[in-house]
């Protein structure tokens, strides 16, 4: 058992997610515990903080889990690779140790929603923490009604784990994939993720949302689903 509140864990694996023809470099990163540790619990869409033992630079910085806490061996992470810590991981030797700090934050806590409709609502990276709920989802897919997922991105070589959210289809899961910039050959939505929630205009009367992603669209989300009669107690976000 941990006694500290920072921890020791190890880079286990890490693959590359963008098209080769993305102007954004994103990674998929898991790290495990060290032997005779064990994976702490936690709640989809909570976060750690995560640094390299010993540098002060690259500092410390926020990713959110993007796993199942069903998934015990190792967290997974969708991370942008920006500078700082995140170009730092980019770059780490398999098997190298990494200080963490956490599971943190309030997450998406859906427990006393079961019964009702859920919404899952991202764009871009920010789809890594409703990664996490969705594949929880998939677990107790029997507790909830119907699950929809709105997903945004730039373009089509932006667009993020395309297979597995392709898949989702067999659990029941509906997927919305909004671009930011369509073209001839795209049938989706065109526009921001909001928009097409607009357009499918779903009930706020049994649903509960899960909004993650940069302030900006979250609050035009938010006021996408005021004006579709959703309460804010029914409005979730993960910090």
């Amino acid at each position: 058992m941990q006694q500290s509140s920072t921890y020791r864990m190890q880079l286990k694996e890490r693959v590359c997610l963008t098209d080769v023809a993305c102007d954004e470099q994103i990674i998929k990163v898991s790290i495990s515990p060290l032997p005779g540790e064990v994976l702490q619990t936690f709640i989809p869409g909570q976060y750690v903080r995560m640094g390299i033992p010993k540098l002060k630079e690259p500092a410390p910085a926020y990713f959110a889990v993007a796993s199942s806490p069903y998934d015990k061996d190792a967290y997974e992470f969708v991370i942008k690779c920006v500078s700082g810590m995140a170009e730092k991981l980019a770059e780490l030797d398999l098997e190298s140790q990494v200080e963490i700090e956490g599971p943190m934050g309030k997450g998406f806590d859906l427990s006393k929603f079961k019964g009702k409709d859920v919404i899952l609502m991202g764009v871009g990276t920010g789809i890594a923490p409703l990664r996490s709920v969705w594949r929880a989802l998939i677990q107790e897919r029997e507790h909830y009604g119907k699950i929809s997922i709105y997903a945004g991105f730039l373009s089509t070589v932006h667009r993020l784990l395309t297979d597995e959210m392709d898949d989702l289809s067999d659990h029941d899961i509906d997927v919305s994939i909004s671009l930011t910039t369509g073209h001839e050959d795209w049938s989706g939505p065109v526009g921001y993720v909001q928009h097409a929630l607009e357009d499918d205009a779903p009930s706020g009367e049994n649903t509960v949302v899960c909004l993650a992603g940069m302030s900006v669209m979250v609050d035009a989300c938010t006021q996408t689903l005021h004006n579709l009669g959703f309460n804010d107690d029914h409005i979730l976000q993960n910090f």
